[in-house]
């Protein structure tokens, strides 16, 4: 079994590239998986790991997890208090727009209570345009297929909260089978070699729990995303592995939250 990627690590934490397809943990919703992020992080490292945040299953990128119960929860506390910088890069269909705000509360999805017994929760994600590309073939009913290249900033944390907002805006992830549209999900698949979620994790910002300084890791795309952005002529966008530990300070963004 191919090892991951670790991106950063000392003493209190460990920051690793989840791929696309890859359950975090065990969970009722999943039941009969035998491959689980957390047990194989575990096992490469030879010690107990513990989850801080979350990533949905088919998307891939950067994933903090603590070494120690303790550093876990301070990390937690970090996540929950709006502390942490999140990047994604999202292929979408359509062209976006260059800059916006999406602002649609959004009802929690556990999987165990319908929908109607779930209060809306405030919900806020920014969006950019990175690029844009379009294709001289026919996908829907249009003569030619138009999609985009957006840079998400989710500024509160519902589950699947990127994937509902920017398909409620009308430019759908390609390759979310819930969300999106099926015969766009299917051209990828089956003409670009891209048959997933095409929602990466790219960067992650956040204080160290244990020392006066900030972390920042930004996470390179998975072959699949690479070899996409290579053909769609956005090479340029790719980003790399890299870790930053400037002083600690405090974005006047994060402030702002």
């Amino acid at each position: 079994m191919t090892p991951l990627n670790i991106l950063y690590q000392d003493e209190h934490i460990v920051a690793v590239h989840k791929p696309s397809g890859l359950l975090v943990h065990r969970s009722a919703l999943a039941r009969g998986e035998t491959e689980f992020l957390l047990q194989r992080l575990r096992n490469q490292l030879g010690k107990r790991v513990y989850p801080v945040h979350r990533l949905d299953r088919p998307t891939s990128g950067v994933m903090v997890f603590g070494l120690s119960s303790e550093v876990a929860a301070l990390l937690s506390d970090t996540f929950s208090e709006r502390q942490v910088e999140k990047r994604y890069l999202a292929v979408v269909r359509g062209v976006a727009p260059s800059e916006a705000r999406l602002d649609y509360p959004l009802r929690e999805e556990d999987g165990t209570r319908p929908k109607a017994d779930m209060p809306a929760m405030p919900a806020m994600t920014d969006i950019r345009c990175v690029d844009s590309v379009e294709l001289p073939v026919q996908v829907d009913r249009y003569p030619k297929a138009r999609y985009s290249l957006v840079e998400a900033r989710p500024l509160t944390g519902r589950r699947h909260q990127i994937r509902r907002h920017l398909s409620r805006r009308g430019y759908p992830i390609i390759g979310d089978a819930k969300h999106g549209k099926s015969v766009h999900n299917h051209f990828f698949a089956e003409k670009l070699g891209a048959p997933r979620l095409l929602l990466a994790a790219t960067y992650l910002t956040f204080d160290h729990p244990m020392g006066e300084k900030r972390i920042q890791l930004s996470c390179a795309l998975d072959d699949t995303m690479t070899a996409l952005f290579h053909h769609l002529g956005w090479a340029g966008h790719l980003p790399l592995d890299s870790v930053r530990t400037p002083p600690h300070t405090t974005p006047s963004a994060l402030k702002a939250l």
